[in-house]
């Protein structure tokens, strides 16, 4: 599923997207990430210790936001579902997210890194505050 041009920009930039998965009580769970678009999945790192990944693996629905820093009204969502991909041991693909935020740090934790791939399900467009689009 592709973005319109109108909002693959924030896709493309390297800015947060608020991730949102179901806790155990069905509650949400929201926490901003980094993330890469390969043009067709949304990409992020996690551990294989942590809550957020607990979730995923009993509910492999997700929803992030994505607000464009320069227009506050104008954002993107994208809701999916998602597949852990591979174990990232190396850290790699962490490495290659520190470049593109620039910031790199140590990595402490790389023995127990995962890929999360996000497959689009729905896109919703936000411009000046409203819904302008929906992409399903």
């Amino acid at each position: 599923m592709k973005p319109p041009a109108s909002h693959a920009d924030l896709l493309e930039k390297p800015l947060y997207a608020h991730v949102a998965t179901v806790r155990t009580d069905g509650g949400p769970q929201s926490s901003p990430m980094w993330f890469d678009w390969d043009g067709t999945h949304i990409r992020m790192t996690h551990t294989s210790k942590r809550q957020k990944f607990r979730n995923l693996e009993r509910d492999p629905r997700i929803a992030l936001s994505i607000i464009d820093p320069a227009d506050p009204l104008r954002s993107i969502e994208v809701r999916g579902t998602v597949t852990i991909t591979e174990d990232d041991a190396t850290a790699s693909f962490y490495q290659g997210l520190q470049h593109r935020y620039g910031i790199v740090y140590p990595i402490d934790d790389a023995d127990v890194r995962i890929i999360l791939s996000v497959t689009p399900t729905k896109l919703i467009l936000v411009e000046g505050g409203g819904i302008v689009g929906v992409v399903s």
